[in-house]
């Protein structure tokens, strides 16, 4: 089974070990943050710092500009309405805005006389949501730097499904009801409710898309099934049968009611 990206909340993606932990591994995520964490320019370079301070002189370069808050970097950027699926109410849209920064989570160093900074970290696209509310959220994914707007949008929109099926294991296929206390008892009890998951996420997958098949193929031919029984109800009906070519409908259907009676009677 293979999967596209991970996806976390804020109290997942304000750790940086975890963030980096999923890099070093290969791995595309997308995940929350605060509105305060912080960010640099995409342009940001490191240079040695002009200083006049007496002493050893500096082992360490410096960026040449101090990072600044998710929201703050945001601030002047192009907002724009994007729509990333459909939902039971119509389309599903919002405002977003994105822009590449490198993160400010690389080694802490001493800068000019802000004391310890983090240095900049790799670089990753920033992403604010604004819903109908007026309220904002943040994001931070490592995809790559081509991602269109509406794919960075549905993609951290996504973690609904996410959440959607946790609740579903939940209640419907019993992950909360483990009471061991073994670790690996545990671990065993997760795995084998997560494949009855997906069988059954499978199944319903392959049921709804036959179920839209059929809709199309039911909506074509309902005007044909129409047309032939209006054609039934006015047509007037044949006097002699439509097999045999020779008796007539009434004398035919009188002659099985005869025929009905006697092995009847």
């Amino acid at each position: 089974m293979r999967f596209g990206c991970v996806l976390a909340d804020a109290g997942y993606g304000l750790s940086a070990p975890f963030r980096q932990g999923l890099t070093a591994r290969g791995l595309l995520w997308a995940v929350g943050i605060p509105r305060h964490l912080k960010v640099y320019p995409i342009d940001v370079k490191l240079v040695w710092p002009n200083t006049k301070v007496r002493g050893r002189p500096r082992k360490h370069h410096v960026p040449d500009v101090l990072s600044i808050a998710a929201e703050q970097m945001l601030a002047g950027a192009r907002w724009k309405t994007v729509s990333w699926r459909s939902g039971t109410k119509g389309r599903l849209k919002a405002r977003f805005a994105a822009v590449r920064v490198r993160i400010a989570d690389g080694p802490p160093q001493r800068i000019w006389d802000k004391g310890q900074q983090h240095l900049p970290g790799d670089e990753a696209w920033l992403i604010g949501e604004q819903r109908a509310s007026g309220e904002k959220k943040y994001h931070l994914a490592n995809l790559s730097a081509s991602t269109d707007l509406r794919t960075l949008a549905a993609t951290i929109k996504a973690r609904w499904i996410c959440e959607q099926a946790h609740q579903q294991l939940k209640e419907e296929l019993g992950l909360d009801h483990f009471e061991g206390r073994s670790w690996q008892i545990l671990h065993r009890h997760a795995l084998m409710t997560m494949i009855a998951y997906a069988f059954l996420q499978y199944r319903r997958l392959a049921y709804a898309g036959r179920k839209k098949k059929n809709q199309r193929a039911s909506a074509s031919a309902n005007p044909a099934v129409r047309h032939a029984i209006v054609d039934l109800i006015l047509r007037p009906p044949a006097p002699w049968c439509p097999y045999c070519r020779n008796k007539s409908l009434k004398n035919l259907s009188q002659s099985i009611c005869q025929s009905s009676a006697s092995l009847l009677g």
